[in-house]
């Protein structure tokens, strides 16, 4: 059984930054993408950004210049830096994983709450 716990979340101001982090444990996922996605209220969940085994990195637009992700295989996480927050970055951040052969994203963390206040 594979487990993803995300932490790092909280309650910031415009233009403060956060680290998110997420952590897998369990069954050992073969090479595979982490990535993470948003859902804000009311709204449909998003993609946020992906990392493959190898280092390469897809950011969406909405995001692209403010957030990083990163991951460290030898310790089994994937991070997010999130920098210069918006109040429209208000939503639950999930982390999101595959392994080598897998159709999108089987593997779901339980997420954690950003909130930015203006």
């Amino acid at each position: 059984q594979v487990r993803l716990v995300e932490s790092g979340g909280g309650l910031v101001q415009a233009g403060d930054s956060l680290r998110l982090s997420c952590a897998v444990s369990g069954r050992t996922l073969s090479f595979g993408t982490r990535a993470w996605f948003r859902q804000a209220p009311g709204k449909e969940r998003e993609f946020v950004a992906s990392i493959t085994w190898d280092g390469d990195t897809n950011v969406a637009n909405s995001v692209k210049g403010r957030f990083t992700i990163s991951r460290d295989n030898a310790k089994n996480t994937v991070h997010l830096q999130v920098n210069s927050l918006k109040v429209e970055d208000t939503a639950i951040y999930y982390c999101a994983a595959n392994q080598a052969g897998d159709n999108g994203y089987p593997y779901w963390g339980q997420g954690t709450q950003v909130t930015v206040s203006s």
